[in-house]
């Protein structure tokens, strides 16, 4: 269960790119242990707050902490490994296998060859992962089993925090399925804190506890998915909501 202690602390962060405002403003706290889903139409700036969170962006104004402590793109290794990040098609490197992919932090860190091997068959297990696939490189997996690497990965040093970009985005809907109902389990298991981004309304209700509506750079509403839906903050809310309503009552029935 998430707990009041804040493990992100945002404070009136805003970007521009040119004339382009990505982000405006945007304060907001992220709880231990809960799962807040990132959403908005494209170019929302979705992405681009998930980034500052691990400090591969830096805002213009305004601060982003974790943990109390500031994140800058100079900040602690110590606390950069205590995030892992996870982004669409798994973002894995072609020439290594999926256990070299797994392996690349631990490798790098000189952790033992035993303790490491143990770590990676526990993943496995976890993200349902066949072992016997572990020796394929990226082109020879599949896009879900790709996905499930880019989560051992991002799992390897059992970081405190995960943030997904999109990570089922491109999938087709079949495997979608089948991998939120696996994220979900490992999530449910894990009690790690989650920031996920998503552009699919029904996605965003499946997994989180606070949803955050985003427009224009702007995070217009956060709230518990049933305030969400029955609350509307403000007209673009509903408009929102109205155009994944399909999809978000379809998820009800499956989950019910």
């Amino acid at each position: 269960m998430p707990s009041e202690e804040a493990v992100f602390s945002v404070d009136g962060i805003s970007r521009s790119y040119g004339t382009h405002v990505a982000l405006s403003d945007v304060t907001l706290t992220i709880h231990r242990g809960e799962t807040v889903v990132l959403i908005g139409p494209s170019g929302c700036g979705k992405s681009t707050l998930l980034r500052t969170l691990n400090g591969l962006i830096t805002p213009d104004t305004g601060s982003v902490r974790f943990d109390g402590e500031l994140v800058t793109p100079d900040a602690s290794v110590e606390m950069r490994r205590r995030l892992g990040y996870v982004i669409q098609d798994g973002g894995l490197f072609p020439h290594l296998t999926a256990y070299e992919n797994v392996t690349l932090m631990a490798r790098h860190l000189g952790r033992n060859g035993a303790d490491t091997s143990a770590r990676v068959t526990e993943l496995a297990e976890l993200t349902q992962f066949p072992t016997a696939a572990l020796d394929r490189y990226p082109i020879e997996m599949s896009g879900g089993q790709r996905q499930r690497v880019s989560l051992m990965r991002a799992l390897m040093l059992d970081p405190d925090v995960l943030l997904l970009d999109e990570p089922l985005g491109a999938l087709d809907p079949l495997i979608r399925a089948d991998l939120q109902a696996d994220l979900k389990r490992i999530f449910e298991t894990l009690g790690k804190t989650l920031v996920l981004v998503t552009h699919d309304m029904a996605e965003a209700v499946f997994f989180a506890d606070r949803i955050a509506l985003m427009r224009e750079g702007r995070v217009v509403q956060i709230d518990i998915p049933e305030h969400l839906l029955r609350s509307p903050a403000e007209p673009f809310v509903t408009q929102f909501i109205r155009a994944q309503q399909k999809s978000v009552e379809a998820m009800r029935r499956l989950d019910a």
